[in-house]
């Protein structure tokens, strides 16, 4: 794809980003009724197209993880629809007065929250992050620009053409929503040239796209490289749920970045606490990896080493350390840990205080699970990724973090003296 035709995909999203940032919520929310409404009719197409590259990527050698990421069945294309309707029924992230005041001499002042602008999205393999990202942009008033993967290039397409034209009748601008329709390095290359349209890039997929899209351009990125997320279980944790907590924080889906990696077990509730978890989880078929006091109670595991501790398998291997308290848990949760989702299991309140202040995470999670820090638990609806960044986000990416503010000051001819 020429540098020209990218570079009129990206002044058309900017044109399309200023009708949008007036357009009123409920056109907005009207546009994301029939943006699911237009998935809804074609279905069908949708599927069969899917299941067509679901077989090319097989016949390529594609993993069995980037086969399930890319798969959409009945459940997950309900799922998507699902997605779409929760974030219309969120609250107006726009036009929100964050602070104001009157000052001594009568010029009023106040900050409000407005559209980022243009986002543009480039993300692997998973097709509903195309309706997912769409969503989101659209409640918060951001026009954006779809670079999906050549694996579901197909799928992807079909998807947008469909929201496109759920958007357009609802009455928003054609080029509100877009997507690059060539497969290829060349259009993402020519993408990270337009930092004069684009306000803000998200990249969705492994750390390798992620630092190839950060060295790249001088847009800004919201991203995350690693989700290397702990679990430390408190020596008076509640054996039952502290298990189940691991088993679901791990096992519910090894391959997503919310995923347990490391679990840290407090070493004076160890040689209760690592029998059951080292039964629970050879019920899931997970692969153990300790310490050398853990390999001490455990025997026949693998000992971890230092390259464990700062791994995300994203597989289903786990590696567990037996900790000396509280402090020696947050120590090493900071120091290997990737600011991304981290928990503990305790029935002190102190101590899940002193979690909650000292571990350096974008969630904390206090007895739960690592896999509910996203967007549908926290009540967000669709997100689109989840930031390890601080600036300007954290967390879950929905609605509200795709806004800024501006400043507003109305005078009576007020002049400066």
């Amino acid at each position: 794809m020429s540098i020209n035709t990218v570079q009129a995909i990206a002044k058309q999203s900017r044109l399309a980003s200023r009708q949008l940032a007036s357009a009123p919520d409920s056109l907005r929310n009207l546009a994301l009724a029939k943006m699911a409404e237009a998935l809804e009719s074609v279905k069908l197409q949708i599927m069969a197209i899917n299941a067509q590259e679901i077989i090319k990527a097989r016949d390529e050698g594609q993993a069995d993880a980037m086969i399930k990421r890319l798969t959409i069945d009945d459940k997950t294309f309900q799922y998507m629809l699902s997605r779409l309707k929760k974030v219309a029924q969120l609250p107006d992230p726009l036009n929100r007065i964050l602070t104001g005041h009157t000052n001594p001499v009568g010029l009023r002042v106040y900050k409000k929250s407005v559209p980022l602008g243009v986002i543009g999205i480039i993300y692997e393999s998973r097709p509903n992050v195309t309706t997912d990202a769409a969503g989101v942009c659209i409640k918060s008033g951001n026009a954006v620009i779809l670079r999906g993967g050549s694996e579901a290039l197909q799928t992807n397409t079909l998807l947008a053409d469909a929201m496109i034209e759920g958007a357009v009748t609802a009455g928003l601008p054609q080029h509100a929503i877009q997507i690059i329709r060539t497969p290829g390095h060349d259009a993402v290359g020519e993408l990270l040239k337009m930092d004069d349209y684009i306000d803000v890039l998200i990249p969705r997929g492994g750390k390798g796209l992620i630092q190839r899209i950060a060295e790249g351009t001088r847009i800004p990125l919201i991203k995350h490289y690693d989700g290397i997320c702990h679990l430390y279980i408190a020596a008076d944790a509640d054996p039952e749920q502290a298990v189940a907590i691991a088993v679901n924080s791990k096992c519910q889906s090894v391959q997503v970045c919310n995923a347990l990696e490391t679990l840290l077990v407090d070493q004076a509730c160890a040689t209760s606490m690592l029998p059951l978890l080292q039964a629970a989880f050879a019920a899931n078929n997970i692969e153990l990896r300790g310490c050398a006091s853990t390999q001490a109670l455990l025997p026949g595991i693998n000992l971890a080493t230092e390259t464990d501790w700062h791994t995300e398998y994203l597989a289903p291997i786990l590696s567990i350390k037996i900790v000396n308290g509280i402090a020696d848990a947050i120590e090493h949760i900071n120091r290997y840990g990737s600011g991304h989702t981290d928990s503990i299991v305790t029935q002190s309140l102190s101590l899940a205080r002193q979690f909650e202040a000292q571990v350096d995470s974008a969630s904390v999670m206090i007895n739960a699970s690592t896999r509910l820090s996203g967007g549908g638990d926290y009540g967000l609806g669709a997100v689109v990724g989840i930031s390890t960044d601080k600036l300007h986000v954290r967390g879950p990416v929905g609605p509200d973090e795709l806004t800024t503010y501006k400043w507003v000051a109305y005078g009576d001819g007020h002049l400066r003296e």
